[in-house]
């Protein structure tokens, strides 16, 4: 069953937190978030993308990228930019995006459960990025960004939830540039923290991990490397647990992840379509196609788009991994047509989260930049928890769930 556990966080204060509140390391960019942090001095990016802060020929991964990230995480401790919570609280968290609420818990979740499976995955990490947040994590000594779990939904954990949102003023409440608000609560009634302890211990016996794979992998394998340094470790130490924010799974929305690849590997535009059409049926568009339904896929090519719907015998319905659409894709264009054999590693592929529209696909293309452009309907969270259930994971970047969690609402240091 799943452990979490409160903390004492290091909180903006209420007049700051919309300034500080930044978007997820992994969505920007370095030029990206650069630009977005312009003239803001305490935009969380200066701790979570601290190359920006650098001259932009800097090797992400030099030991100047780290030592600012600690240098402008301990100025914001030091100029009362972040206060640590006298007391250990849990948190509530809502986000609207277009109509669209979800509500989670903030709490902290524990490494023993991410490597006792209780925390369920469904992708592979890859061991740059990994690597890059342990060394981040481990000289600022914080989980500076939040893990973003799901769980089936517990009616009673809901309950308690909404009471605390519905009766008690948030701390924060802002809306983002984006147009998605963001309302923070704070769960600080002891007895709230103890029923919302108990009812993960006795009624959630997994979690799932929906977006985060690099940020819980590499928190556990720095708690663990604590722990193994420790001669009094205990299992009761911050190090042994990490940051992370947890929604029922009936309130998500996944969007699609799209892919753009650099070359076509020695085909022309012509043989790629007749090579596709050996697996999938073909229809020339006027306009950009977003995939309306399971086993459709948008194809941009020469400056044209096509809609490809899968032939039978392409995919099997029972097989959790083989039905998705992604494998579909992988088995039958990246594989066999394009030569993409692995897309954790291969450089001639990028992804393009559904946010940034199906025109960032045309955009990628028509520069010149890519050569194809491939667009997917969205996988569903039944699906990715069915996965995870199974023991397989998903090819890399098949989810992207929206709203994204803005970081340095609340930090957990260790």
């Amino acid at each position: 069953m799943a452990i979490i556990r409160s903390f004492n966080g290091w909180r903006p204060k209420p007049e700051q937190a919309a300034k500080v509140a930044s978007r997820p390391y992994d969505v920007l960019n370095s030029e990206e978030a650069r630009e977005e942090a312009a003239g803001n001095d305490i935009s969380f990016l200066h701790v979570c993308k601290p190359e920006i802060d650098l001259p932009a020929d800097v090797d992400h991964y030099a030991d100047a990228v780290y030592a600012k990230a600690v240098e402008n995480w301990k100025r914001f401790q030091s100029n009362g930019t972040f206060l640590q919570d006298a007391t250990p609280n849990m948190y509530a968290y809502r986000q609207i995006m277009n109509g669209h609420a979800q509500v989670g818990l903030v709490a902290n979740s524990s490494i023993k459960d991410y490597f006792d499976g209780i925390i369920k995955k469904h992708e592979y990490t890859r061991p740059e990025k990994e690597n890059d947040r342990i060394r981040h994590m481990a000289e600022l000594q914080c989980h500076p960004e939040p893990v973003f779990l799901t769980y089936p939904d517990v009616a009673d954990i809901d309950t308690i939830i909404n009471k605390v949102v519905s009766t008690s003023n948030p701390v924060y409440d802002f809306t983002a540039e984006d147009g998605i608000q963001h309302t923070f609560w704070l769960i600080d009634k002891t007895q709230d923290v103890q029923s919302l302890t108990q009812l993960f211990g006795d009624k959630v016996p997994f979690t799932y991990i929906a977006d985060g794979h690099h940020r819980s992998a590499s928190s556990a394998k720095v708690g663990q490397a604590i722990a193994d340094k420790n001669p009094n470790h205990t299992g009761n130490e911050e190090y042994n647990f990490f940051l992370s924010v947890i929604f029922p799974a009936s309130q998500l929305m996944i969007m699609d992840y799209n892919r753009v690849v650099t070359d076509l590997n020695g085909h022309t535009a012509e043989g790629i379509l007749q090579a596709v059409g050996e697996k999938f049926e073909v229809e020339k568009r006027d306009s950009i196609y977003k995939p309306e339904s399971l086993h459709t896929f948008g194809l941009y090519l020469n400056k044209t788009w096509f809609k490809l719907t899968a032939k039978p015998g392409t995919y099997n319905d029972n097989d959790p991994i083989d039905v998705l659409d992604v494998t579909i894709m992988s088995n039958h264009i990246l594989d066999p047509i394009l030569g993409i054999k692995d897309q954790r590693t291969d450089k001639r592929i990028d992804f393009v989260g559904g946010i940034r529209g199906l025109g960032e696909l045309e955009k990628r293309v028509n520069s010149g930049e890519m050569q194809l452009a491939i667009s997917l309907y969205p996988v569903s969270i039944q699906q990715l928890i069915n996965i995870a259930d199974s023991g397989n994971v998903m090819p890399p970047k098949s989810t992207w769930f929206e709203p994204k969690l803005r970081s340095g609402l609340v930090v957990h240091t260790f």
